[in-house]
């Protein structure tokens, strides 16, 4: 069998319906069956309903199908649902949506476990995270292609140039871990960054008000060079601001400071 993920099939595809990588949706196409082989094996089972977003022309959509229970997957492209059905034609647990992901009623899959699974568009990664962040679905994992540097904030830890509020946020709600890093060699058309596969999975979460507190941390990281006292003074009364000064070295730059940390400031001034 002749994956769809193979530089022949790709050019052979893309040659058949006069397609060409639409940089607006941020299409580069995976041209390795390696890579696209360990995500969904390492990503999904044969009990799983996984969810992808920006599926292409099926490269990872084919082993999805493969080793998932059933694939949903959201495409904007109208130009690319006719290639997709016809590509996967023969599975029949592959159902394609098509719509703009970030404008997707998702309500429907609220009663389902599901795993996410997708090579992002590297554009608009942050936005459709934070989609998925703020839904109220039965999220198992999320395991996502992205750039690299996106994949560094969100990995990174206190004290390293990387760590953002982002990293706060993202590192409350996940544990993450980098499932891999992929060179730009196994991509068609080769893009001008390096990538990187990361796993989050759900994590336990403080009972405080989450809203509340990602509005704290992205107040404290405000402006990177500023002290954190200096950050949090227009958010904090001034009682507020002294108590913590008590107790907490604000005179550090937010970057300076743990997750863990940020929760024990917070619960002790915004948590009340």
């Amino acid at each position: 069998m002749k994956f769809i993920s193979t530089n022949g099939k790709t050019v052979e595809i893309l040659k058949k319906y006069n397609l060409f990588p639409r940089k607006n949706f941020g299409q580069n196409f995976i041209i390795d069956p390696s890579v696209v082989i360990k995500i969904a094996k390492e990503s999904c089972d044969k009990s799983t309903t996984t969810l992808e977003i920006g599926p292409g022309i099926g490269a990872l959509s084919e082993q999805l199908c493969i080793y998932s229970k059933n694939l949903i997957a959201y495409e904007i492209d109208n130009n690319l649902i006719g290639i997709l059905n016809e590509n996967l034609a023969s599975y029949d647990n592959f159902k394609i949506i098509n719509q703009d992901f970030l404008k997707a009623d998702l309500s429907f899959l609220k009663d389902v476990e599901i795993v996410v699974c997708a090579n992002l568009p590297y554009y608009i990664t942050t936005a459709i995270l934070f989609k998925l962040f703020e839904s109220d679905l039965k999220i198992k994992s999320i395991n996502v292609m992205m750039q690299k540097e996106v994949g560094d904030r969100l990995m990174a830890s206190e004290n390293t140039e990387n760590y953002s509020a982002l990293s706060v946020i993202v590192q409350y709600l996940y544990d993450v871990k980098k499932m891999m890093k992929i060179s730009k060699d196994v991509f068609l058309p080769k893009p001008s960054v390096e990538s990187v596969v990361l796993t989050l999975k759900p994590r336990f979460k403080e009972n405080i008000n989450q809203e509340l507190f990602f509005e704290f941390v992205k107040q404290s990281f405000g402006q990177r060079r500023k002290t954190i006292f200096n950050n949090l003074k227009k958010y904090l009364n001034e009682d507020k601001l002294n108590r913590l000064n008590l107790k907490y070295d604000l005179k550090k730059r937010a970057q300076e400071f743990s997750l863990a940390e940020f929760i024990k400031m917070f619960k002790e001034v915004c948590d009340e």
